[in-house]
């Protein structure tokens, strides 16, 4: 197997220092806080969207379903057209096309053009990541690849504690054309700040686009790829209803919601940092212990769901189960061989899927009449669907 070092100069991988890799990995950690504001603002704005441009609210949640589209079809399609660009400059410009869409958005006239504007602006967002989590790695010293990983994906987490709630008051107070605006401006920030902090890095050597079509013959990446898409949608089916379920079941007084995001976003930090700590030091371990601790978690949600107290704290432990986030980056780095990018870059479009499986399946289980909290049930039955598919990698692996 191949670590994703392998991707980049040895040289810039050995003498980057502690305080190189630092400015580096803060530069891609705003990107992503960028991109995790952007993505998530919306739904906390849907009446607004949906009130100016004259839509219903179902309708206007179809415009972040473009935006998941975007990130589905633009990961695996960018990583490969850009398989020769310098690392640095690729960042740059995937960035510029997400500020970019954020303005235009921002701008967007009707309910046509704003859907294909968010599904533009989708595209940069696996890539980005991707191309991102190889070049912290390859900067980090040895045994610390998931702990890059993981600070670079950091940003996303802390864009749900802090700019979605940011931006969401900014579109209440200013309309939700302001949100996007605020995305776009930090996203330029982002830009500055990669220009700055990343090494000017090539591409790896003998990269082609054909090469990272490689890694579409992996069965090791398809099954890291569905344990992602399978495994984490369990955490969506139940977040995608929490407010409902919190509401509804918990009784949850209506002013205590935001406290109980921000617990979820609590949550997913603290999953971020213990997760790619745990993926260094023992990596498949730990996606088999971060998915059995999805499903017995989103199994005990059911009895939780029913109080204030102990929902709100359930909802922050449902977060940390983006432990298995750092973790599964790093696996595929170590099964893509010299198809390094694609591979990255894919593992986002996996947990798009994810988000899209568990929030439908959860909402099948709602439609059949089983109530809010059949949604953990769900959960925890795609969790364990995730785990049987790393076994089969594993027994593949073992064969190997």
């Amino acid at each position: 197997m191949t670590s994703s070092s392998s991707s980049l100069p040895v040289a810039a991988a050995t003498t980057a220092g502690d305080r190189g890799l630092l400015r580096a990995v803060l530069a891609l950690g705003v990107g992503g806080f960028a991109i995790g504001t952007g993505e998530f603002v919306i739904m906390g704005l849907l009446p607004e969207v949906a009130r100016d441009i004259g839509i219903s609210i179902p309708e206007a949640g179809h415009v972040i379903s473009a935006y998941a589209l975007g990130v589905v079809v633009g990961a695996p399609l960018l990583a490969v057209l850009t398989a020769r660009w310098p690392r640095r400059t690729l960042l740059m410009a995937l960035m510029a096309v997400f500020a970019l869409g954020n303005f235009a958005s921002a701008m967007a006239p009707g309910y046509a053009s704003l859907s294909m504007l968010r599904l533009f602006t989708g595209l940069p967002h696996g890539t980005f990541f991707g191309v991102a989590s190889l070049v912290a790695a390859g900067l980090a010293p040895d045994g610390q690849r998931a702990r890059a990983v993981g600070l670079v994906m950091l940003g996303l987490s802390l864009a749900t504690l802090l700019g979605v709630p940011l931006a969401a008051r900014l579109g209440e107070a200013l309309g939700w054309r302001a949100a996007f605006v605020l995305v776009g401006l930090i996203a330029l920030l982002a830009i500055a700040l990669v220009w700055r902090g990343v090494p000017d890095l090539p591409a790896a050597q003998g990269a082609s686009p054909l090469r990272e079509l490689n890694a579409l013959r992996r069965a090791q990446v398809w099954l890291t790829l569905g344990t992602g898409a399978v495994g984490f949608g369990g955490m969506f089916a139940v977040f995608s209803y929490v407010k409902p379920t919190m509401l509804e079941v918990a009784g949850t007084p209506a002013a205590w919601m935001p406290l109980v995001l921000a617990l979820f976003g609590v949550g997913t930090v603290s999953g971020n940092l213990i997760g790619s700590r745990l993926a260094d030091r023992a990596l498949m371990p730990t996606i088999a212990g971060v998915l059995l601790w999805s499903a017995v978690l989103l199994a005990g949600f059911v009895a939780l769901a029913h109080h204030p107290v102990s929902a709100a704290f359930g909802v922050l432990l449902v977060g940390t189960l983006v432990a298995l986030g750092p973790a599964l980056q790093i696996r595929l780095m170590d099964v893509a061989g010299d198809a390094q990018s694609l591979a990255a870059a894919l593992n986002h479009s996996a947990f798009n899927m994810a988000n899209a499986l568990g929030a439908w399946l959860g909402g099948l289980a709602v439609s059949a009449g089983l109530g809010w909290t059949s949604t953990a049930w769900v959960g925890a039955l795609l969790a364990l669907g995730g785990l049987a598919v790393f076994g089969v990698s594993l027994a593949l692996q073992r064969r190997g």
